[in-house]
Parts: structure tokens; C-alpha cells; sequence
């Protein structure tokens, strides 16, 4: 059974991420997001950005491995063979583009119990190096107990 005593955490332990070009490629390809400012530096720029821009749902990626930390902890009692992904909620602040280096918050939002089911809210909030907010990802996954 998840530990509801969890509600309000934060997770800062996760190492920044570094958003590079090769990344955002692989993205774009995997999620057929075709604009050229996805590949090409000079296309980006010509648009007014740094460098390569990642697609809005890239942040996902970041907020995964964040997540991790939260979901890993033993003490969550969080039997990731038995979770099913069941939202996930995007806010942007301004677009990731290669060279940024993304630190995280994540927190434990809501957890809720019902029959068999237990509903597990996280909000990861990604921040560039300079501490200004670049979004934030909040995910719902759904964990089924031992008899469901």
C-alpha cells in the first residue's frame, strides 16, 4: 500500500539535466514533431533562440527521472510493477532549448485510495541554472493494490 504520509514532500536530490541538441532530436523523432527549429541550430536562431528547441512534451523527460527519486524511496511503498500511467499535465514557462541545465523540485501532491486503487499526484517544477522557472510537469499515476 502507498504511504500516504508522503502528501507534501519534496524530492531536491536529482542532478540538473542538461537539455542537449542530440536529445531534443531523438524527441522530436520519437513524437514526429517535424519543425525545423527541433534540428536545426540556425533555423532556431533565425526564429530568436539560443539553439535547438525541444518539443513542449520534452520536459517529460526531466520529470521522469525526478520522479524517480520520489518513486524509489522505499518508504513510498510504491510497487512500480503495479503502476499504470494515468495523467500528465504540461505548463511551460518558455521553451527548453539545448544548453540549458534544468534542476527539479518534485512533490507528492495528492495520494487517494479507492477499492483497490491508489491515485498518486506529483508536480515536478523545472528551473534553469539561474533559478528561473522553465515549467512544470504534473503527473498522476495509478497504482493497483495486491488484489487488483
Amino acid at each position: 500500500m502507498v504511504n500516504a504520509d508522503y502528501v507534501g514532500r519534496e524530492f531536491h536530490g536529482t542532478p540538473p539535466y542538461v537539455v542537449s541538441a542530440a536529445k531534443i532530436s531523438e524527441f522530436a523523432d520519437a513524437v514526429a514533431a517535424d519543425s525545423p527549429i527541433h534540428r536545426d541550430a540556425a533555423a532556431a536562431r533565425a526564429r530568436g533562440y539560443a539553439d535547438v528547441v525541444a518539443p513542449p512534451t520534452f520536459a517529460v523527460v526531466i520529470a521522469q527521472r525526478a520522479e524517480a527519486e520520489y518513486i524509489e524511496d522505499p518508504g513510498a511503498a510504491i510497487d512500480f510493477s503495479r503502476v499504470v500511467h494515468a495523467n500528465e499535465t504540461f505548463t511551460p514557462a518558455r521553451p527548453l532549448v539545448a544548453g540549458d541545465e534544468i534542476s527539479t523540485v518534485t512533490r507528492v501532491v495528492s495520494i487517494a485510495t479507492r477499492a483497490s486503487i491508489t491515485m498518486v499526484t506529483t508536480r515536478v517544477d523545472l528551473t534553469d541554472a539561474a533559478g528561473v522557472a522553465v515549467g512544470s510537469v504534473e503527473s498522476t499515476l495509478a497504482v493497483r493494490g495486491e488484489d487488483a
